[in-house]
């Protein structure tokens, strides 16, 4: 049983987001400060978590949660910069968690680069918001078939070829959650970063009002030389400078 004055911080930093016959609790912000390139840039930082049950009894939620096994399942959350809610413009990024890449620093792609990049493209902008999207792993594939789909990579096969090999369609990526939680957060206007076509054509077809998009190309070298013209030649994504940052 959790403590009643816990109950009493957390009451007002959780909020219910309703979505069809399910429900998005919200919890934040939560002042983040954020080690970018040397400098401290300072985030208010928000979680979410999808789940089956609808109430506005927050008290309920969190005693269940002590029985739940969080750590066994995927929760995204975003970090938001400046007036996100009143800016007249702001920059947005719906980010794939990448474990190689974010964790790591692996060269075999150029997440680490597009996750640092993009937030620097955020604070430089003045507002926005990051979207780190924790079941995306691997185009929504998970971390395990995400390994074995390196395996075959090393045998030859590009990214693209490696997914539908194992049963997969190339990106089962869903952006349903994200985009509701983007809602909660703000109505005016963003200007998306991205190179994929099909992030921006999710959030237009949610009705969300994307002003513009912002390309974000970069860390090309002979580790990723290939997966990225593969993104370019077999998954449509817009074509843009590349720079060797």
């Amino acid at each position: 049983m959790f403590e009643e004055n816990a109950f009493s911080v957390l009451k007002n930093k959780i909020q219910l987001i309703r979505n069809k016959e399910k429900a998005i609790y919200l919890v934040g912000p939560i002042k983040l400060p954020v080690n970018l390139y040397g400098e401290t840039e300072v985030f208010q930082w928000y979680c979410w978590l999808h789940c089956d049950e609808v109430t506005d009894n927050m008290e309920r939620i969190i005693e269940k949660l002590s029985s739940s096994n969080l750590a066994e399942k995927q929760q995204s959350s975003v970090l938001v910069y400046g007036d996100f809610a009143n800016d007249e413009n702001a920059l947005i990024r719906m980010h794939s968690i990448c474990h190689t890449g974010d964790i790591f620093g692996s060269k075999r792609c150029d997440c680490g680069y597009q996750l640092k990049h993009s937030m620097k493209m955020i604070t430089e902008h003045g507002s926005g918001a990051l979207f780190y999207l924790a079941n995306h792993e691997g185009r929504g594939i998970g971390l395990f078939s995400k390994a074995m789909a390196y395996v075959l990579q090393e045998e030859g096969f590009d990214t693209v070829e490696a997914n539908l090999s194992l049963g997969f369609v190339d990106d089962a990526r869903n952006y349903d959650d994200a985009i509701e939680v983007l809602k909660n957060l703000r109505s005016k206007p963003v200007t998306l970063i991205t190179n994929n076509p099909k992030k921006l054509n999710a959030l237009q077809k949610a009705g969300l009002n994307v002003s513009g998009r912002e390309p974000l190309w970069g860390d090309k070298s002979e580790f990723n030389e290939k997966y990225l013209q593969t993104k370019i030649n077999r998954s449509g994504h817009f074509e843009g400078e590349q720079s060797d940052e």
